[in-house]
């Protein structure tokens, strides 16, 4: 995990987004609504750019931020299908989607994510995982299912601020349950025989896997 100064001095080459999704990043944040952090824009940015993916699967949309941003940054070819639980973020999702001019390019489904995974059937290009992080390890099989050969998962926010490197007695009581599902997450896509993965400490953590 980088120190605060790091951060501030790695933040500062960013490259600036556009209007519409700075302003709903400020909005996200005013509003206690998760939005990935400026590190991991950029490595998004930067690895739809390089995989030029068609479809796109993203699980866990919030109200839409990240869902945008690859938008922006994909081919005009390529569609995002993007899955939301929490009711109370669904209609701004759909108004921020509108609102950006890529309704066109963004289909939210609605519901619980395990059950939606489990019922899609065409393959996509590339996975962006940032949903409920205990249930990463629940929508592995049908997530490396979904996954083209070559095809790459991005899981987003895996190291849980820190604690997941902490012992479980380390952590609080309430937390012990996703720092154990989080390890055993990271153990699976590390040793799983159809994925090739990669750890970085970007953000919160994040891994990289291509299906072999």
């Amino acid at each position: 995990m980088q120190d605060e100064r790091m951060d501030v001095f790695l933040n500062s080459f960013m490259m600036k987004q556009t209007d519409f999704l700075t302003n709903l990043e400020e909005e996200c944040i005013k509003t206690q609504v998760p939005v990935i952090r400026p590190q991991m824009q950029s490595l998004l940015r930067f690895l739809i750019t390089l995989h030029k993916p068609l479809r796109i699967l993203e699980v866990g949309c919030a109200i839409g931020y990240s869902s945008i941003l690859m938008a922006e940054h994909s081919l005009e070819e390529s569609h995002i299908t993007t899955i939301e639980k929490y009711e109370k973020r669904i209609p701004l999702a759909h108004e921020n989607i509108k609102a950006a001019g890529f309704e066109h390019k963004i289909t939210l489904l609605e519901g619980d994510a395990f059950e939606i995974l489990r019922e899609l059937e065409k393959p996509f290009d590339f996975i962006f995982m940032d949903a409920a992080k205990a249930q990463y390890i629940n929508f592995l099989p049908d997530v490396v299912r979904l996954l083209n050969p070559g095809g790459l998962l991005v899981s987003d926010n895996i190291l849980q601020e820190g604690d997941l490197l902490e012992s479980r007695f380390a952590v609080t009581r309430r937390n012990r349950t996703i720092h154990a599902r989080m390890r055993e997450y990271l153990y699976e896509i590390t040793h799983h025989k159809q994925l090739e993965t990669v750890i970085l400490p970007v953000g919160d953590g994040v891994t990289l896997s291509v299906r072999k």
